[in-house]
């Protein structure tokens, strides 16, 4: 895909200071939108600006704005900072996670060492808020103020993971409130169509977004139903031509990545 195949949007990208955020964020700079970064510094994150001028020195357009998507009235604060400083919002990435991995057996550690917790109302309350609350007020936003100004364009991609039939063992509150957010997701495609909207969700591989292991890779290796580890600009790939005018036509998918 040409740059300059989104010259003239401008985009929201949630959790977007690291992984696969940040990688989406620098794809759909370079293909010419305005991005705004969403984000909030954790352990092991650092803050937004660096992403923000990464790609103002490549020459593309950005701004940064921190917010904790646990308060309801963030997203308004999102498309509010975004209209100020970039213009209308009609690209929107709900990236960012709340990610605890909870479950309802008593061992401490899953197959990677990796602590559990048990379920909670607290497990439950930021994740669901982050993963499940925050996306769906974000598309809420899009929706009534692309509606308002007789905009006839716009993207939703929505990030999955994990999970099956039998729920996401091992991380239970994760995979209900990605579920959750997948069937947000899906209704939007439906409702907002006739405004030109799509709404996809996209389900990545394992990504070497920091926490991939050599145990991980083993695993992958000799996995049926994962073929490799991904890179985050991998991932990004995919969802900045989701975000673009050529998948016009894609609309109301999960698309699984191998």
């Amino acid at each position: 895909m040409p740059e300059g195949t989104l010259n003239g949007h401008v985009a929201i990208v949630t959790g977007a200071n690291h992984g696969i955020g940040a990688a989406t964020a620098r794809e759909v700079a370079a293909r010419g939108a305005a991005v705004l970064v969403s984000y909030l510094r954790l352990d092991g994150t650092g803050p937004g600006e660096a992403v923000v001028e990464e790609i103002r020195r490549a020459g593309g357009r950005a701004a940064g704005f921190e917010a904790d998507l646990t308060d309801p009235d963030a997203p308004a604060a999102i498309f509010d900072a975004a209209e100020a400083e970039l213009g209308p919002v009609d690209i929107l990435v709900n990236n960012a996670s709340g990610w605890i991995q909870d479950t309802f057996t008593p061992e401490p550690k899953d197959r990677f060492g990796r602590e559990l917790r048990p379920v909670t109302a607290d497990t439950w309350q930021r994740q669901f808020a982050v993963d499940t609350r925050a996306p769906a007020l974000l598309i809420g936003e899009l929706a009534r103020r692309h509606r308002a100004r007789g905009a006839r364009w716009g993207r939703i991609v929505g990030l999955t993971s994990g999970g099956g039939e039998l729920g996401f063992p091992g991380e239970v509150s994760y995979g209900a409130a990605k579920a959750a957010q997948t069937h947000y997701t899906l209704s939007a495609a439906a409702e907002l169509a006739e405004l030109g909207i799509t709404a996809n969700v996209v389900h990545p591989p394992v990504t070497d977004t920091g926490w991939i292991t050599d145990e991980v890779r083993a695993f992958v290796a000799t996995s049926t139903t994962h073929f490799h580890v991904a890179d985050p600009a991998e991932v990004a790939r995919t969802i900045a031509f989701l975000v673009s005018p050529e998948a016009h036509l894609v609309t109301g998918n999960v698309l699984t990545l191998r």
